[in-house]
Order: C-alpha cells, then structure tokens, then sequence
C-alpha cells in the first residue's frame, strides 16, 4: 500500500512529505488505520534523536500518540479483529520478561525501542505495529481527544497512582504544569485528593491550569520562588517536575517538606543538579524517577476520560498539512495542553 505522509532522513533535519510503502503485517504485527495522533514535546525530542540508538533506522514516521482502528491483522494475531478501535502503547516491550508479565511494562528488560522512533508512528495514515502494543479504546471517545490517553494522560497516572501515591491531604507542585503532561497531572492530582499548585512560566497558560482544579503561580525565576504562603506556612509534599532544568530540580529539592517525594520525568542529557544527602536523611525525602506508564494503566485512563472523571486538554488540532505549526507553538512555549493531527478528515 503506497501512502502520503511524513517521514523523517536526518535526526534533527526536517521533516518530509513523501510518498512511500506501507508493508502488509507480518507475524505478530497489525495494520492499523490512524485516527489521529498526538502531537507533544516528547515528538520533538524523538524527532531530535534524543531516542536514537544504532537500532533506530531512517527515513521514519514519527508519532507515538495514535488511535485508529485494525485494518489487517498477521500469523500468530489473536485478540484483535478488523475494524476494532485501538491505541497505541509507546514501549516496544516484549511482553515475556519479567516486569512485563508483573504489569511494570515500561522496565521491560528487552526493550526494543519507542513507536515512531524505531517503528513507524501516526505521522502517516497508516501504520503496522506489533499487535501487542494496541490497547482496546472506547469508541465514545473522540479520536483527537483520545491522543492524549496513551501517554499525556497515563503518564499523570503512573506518577500519582505508582510511584508518587498521591493521596488526599497532600500539597502536590507541578512544574510546567500548563503543557500537555502537566496540566493532566494537575487534574490527576486533584482526583487524588491533593491540593495543586501548578508553576507556568506563561500567563497564558493560567486559566487552563484554574480550569483543572489548580493554583496557578508564575515560575519565571526559581531562585525567588516561595510557595509557603498558599498552604498557611506548610511546604510541598510532593513536586512533580516536567521541566527538568538545573534550576527546576535544585528548587524541587529544596523546597520539599519533611517526608516529601519528589517525582522527576525528563530525561535530557548532560542535566545535573545538587542533592545534599544529610537533608535528605534529616528531612526523610524520596527522590523518585517515573517512568512512563504499564498497559493497564494506559487502559485505566481511557476509563477514566469515558467516564468523564479527566478531561483531555487538546487545544490544537490540525490536518497533516498544518503539523509544523503545533511544533512551532510547542517549541515557543504557547501550546495549551496537547495538540493533534487528524488523519480521517483527509480521505
């Protein structure tokens, strides 16, 4: 099947518009139809290589947030019918080792890499994937609402549910809380039970994070930063952060209250910061990495956006020809929430 749609042939160059094959399902594998997908910062650090090992080949079609529907199924497929709606699980995990078969996919101990990094994601429209990596979705959900289910909103998840344990009483802080993690985290953390406070270096961004039951403060500096003043004296007790920068992390560690956690996420190079392990022993901190989300987890926030319980933020959406002007708006900081590109309004 000859397709249009985008592909990238340099980490870090441009993307293209080309025509090119898409190959039938071998074992194991499906076609899929996209819907639509997802469209966020963690495409731009796919598409800069951030990802990239010697496995990731080029040219590739980028995209990891995709709902569609199975066109085809291959040998070996069972489960998944033709016409059934799906999305999509970023990890490429094998599904036999041990933290895969204990539900802690995203450890998976033979990763074979990422959805549109070393397979082709939904920048196209189609794309054939290990049928393992398709999850049932509910068909009340719209398709530009759904993109956000298979990490923008899983992710919050995992963080508050496994790893943080958000519960009701905490004074959660989420960093860069008005981009398309962070203002689903806000939301997560509020259906925990928690008090949020969402740090926004755009005003713009503020009635979006009100709108998801936070407490909006402007982050511009970190070093001038004192929240004490919102909980009556009390400090955080758990900061998620989703910027990720020296002066983010070391602001974290710091203001965190006794038996605070700290939830990090980004995973750029080269970042560091300093963590004092005598404050850290005399204020009983926990300093936590997440990462990602398990199938179930992505299966249980799909549940909880057709029950209405999380509302998907996607504020742009786009047909393909319009994809760069989300990036350009991820890239400057002005995207609300998460974008989209919508595939079945083409054909």
């Amino acid at each position: 099947m000859r397709v249009e749609g985008y592909r990238l042939h340099r980490w870090g160059g441009e993307l293209v518009w080309e025509t090119f094959e898409i190959p039938d399902p071998g074992p194991d594998e499906a076609l899929i139809r996209v819907e639509a997908c997802g469209i966020g910062l963690t495409v731009l650090n796919c598409l800069r290589g951030d990802l990239a090992d010697e496995r990731a080949t080029l040219p590739r079609v980028p995209g990891h947030e995709i709902v569609g529907r199975v066109v085809a199924v291959g040998n070996g497929v069972t489960g998944l019918a033709p016409g059934q709606r799906v999305m999509v699980y970023f990890y490429l995990a094998c599904g036999v080792c041990l933290p895969c078969r204990s539900g802690r996919d995203s450890l998976c101990q033979n990763l074979a890499g990422w959805v549109g990094v070393h397979r082709d994601g939904g920048y196209a429209p189609y794309a054939v994937l290990p049928a393992r990596n398709l999850l049932p979705l509910p068909e009340s959900i719209p398709a530009p609402l759904a993109t956000a289910i298979p990490d923008a909103i899983a992710t919050p998840l995992h963080v508050c549910k496994t790893r943080a344990q958000v519960r009701p009483g905490d004074r959660v802080v989420v960093i860069g809380a008005g981009g398309g993690v962070g203002i689903h985290m806000v939301q997560m953390a509020r259906l925990f039970g928690a008090s949020v406070v969402g740090l926004e270096a755009h005003e713009t961004k503020f009635d979006l994070i009100r709108e998801a039951g936070g407490i909006p403060v402007l982050s511009h500096d970190f070093s001038r930063l004192d929240l004490r003043g919102i909980w009556g004296g009390e400090r955080p007790t758990v900061i998620i952060d989703l910027v990720g920068t020296p002066a983010s992390l070391t602001w974290a560690m710091n203001t965190l209250g006794p038996g605070g956690r700290m939830v990090v996420l980004t995973t750029f190079r080269d970042v560091t910061f300093p963590a004092d392990p005598r404050q850290m022993v005399f204020r009983e901190l926990t300093l936590l990495g997440s990462r990602y989300a398990s199938k179930a987890e992505l299966m249980e926030a799909a549940e909880m956006v057709a029950q209405g319980v999380i509302r998907p933020v996607v504020t742009q959406v786009v047909p393909p020809q319009r994809v760069e002007e989300v990036h350009h708006a991820l890239r400057a900081g002005e995207l609300k929430g998460r974008g989209a590109v919508v595939w079945d309004a083409e054909r």
